[in-house]
């Protein structure tokens, strides 16, 4: 088959219809705005409550009530996350990856919020804190704490070369959120969502659009910090890629541990400030 057969010629207008302007889909200026000045404040006077240590090609779970702060911190090496969240009451209710995205662009960072899935569609967590906030979009593409890629998982490795790999952050939030509820891997499983890539440096090549991940910036001491905004369930996997360099799901990259801080504020230094409520839709959809 020929080039011409496979690559439609363009029409006489190509680069008119090329030159249109694009609009944005989601103009997030209405979207109920942070306090980060009332959080940043509680965060300064806040008392460390607990803290886990995420084993280099493992995950475990972790729990933040309403109002509390958490941060993941890179301690020995560049290392990069897949971090899960749900309600505490109710793992229906799942960090919505898609929809954050829409609402604030491919990658996050200090000020922007994650979004729980359908009927809820509320805050989450609110970033307060970001040391790479920095690096900004390179000159491929690439910034920091993406929204846009899925997890690395056993299956996808299956497909495309034939592996069994179990340490992937697909199969690592699997068997952490089974361990930490009490439940079996298969009841586990589904829970599983899209996540954020904490630390990954991500972007879409520019002749292909296929999705590419680089060496990411993070150093020992580089933190992101959260607030929850409702009671929280956590899940941080340290991707077995470590720096995503190179390599993705096998044993070759250099990897390491990732920590997960907690800490409460003092009393009244969050007054003024409520869990949000549920999204307001009335789910009627038409009827």
């Amino acid at each position: 088959m020929t080039e011409s057969q496979t690559t439609p010629r363009p029409p006489a207008d190509a680069d008119a219809r090329r030159a249109i302007a694009p609009v944005i889909c989601y103009p997030n200026e209405g979207l109920p705005q942070p306090n980060l000045e009332l959080y940043q404040n509680a965060r300064a006077g806040a008392q460390k409550t607990g803290e886990v240590l995420v084993p280099p090609r493992d995950a475990r779970c972790f729990e933040v009530p309403a109002g509390h702060f958490f941060r993941i911190t890179s301690v020995e090496g560049s290392q990069v996350g897949d971090l899960n969240m749900w309600s505490f009451t109710d793992l229906s209710e799942r960090f919505y990856s898609g929809k954050t995205r829409a609402l604030h662009g491919t990658h996050l960072t200090t000020g922007e919020r994650m979004w729980s899935s359908f009927p809820h569609m509320r805050p989450m967590a609110t970033i307060i804190a970001d040391t790479l906030g920095w690096y900004g979009i390179d000159e491929f593409g690439g910034s920091v704490h993406d929204v846009i890629g899925t997890r690395c998982d056993p299956y996808t490795g299956n497909l495309l070369s034939g592996t069994q790999y179990h340490h992937c952050c697909h199969s690592n939030l699997t068997r952490a959120l089974a361990d930490h509820l009490g439940i079996s891997l298969a009841e586990a499983e589904p829970a599983v969502h899209d996540v954020l890539n904490v630390f990954m440096c991500t972007g879409f090549t520019r002749d292909t659009g296929q999705y590419f991940m680089k060496a990411s910036p993070v150093r020992p001491g580089d933190y992101l910090e959260f607030f929850a905004e409702i009671d929280l369930l956590g899940n941080l996997s340290a991707c077995p890629g470590g720096d995503c360099s190179s390599e993705h799901s096998s044993d070759t990259a250099a990897c390491y541990p990732l920590l997960v801080e907690t800490f409460a504020p003092t009393e009244g230094a969050l007054e003024g400030w409520s869990s949000p409520a549920r999204n307001g839709y009335d789910g009627t959809h038409g009827r």
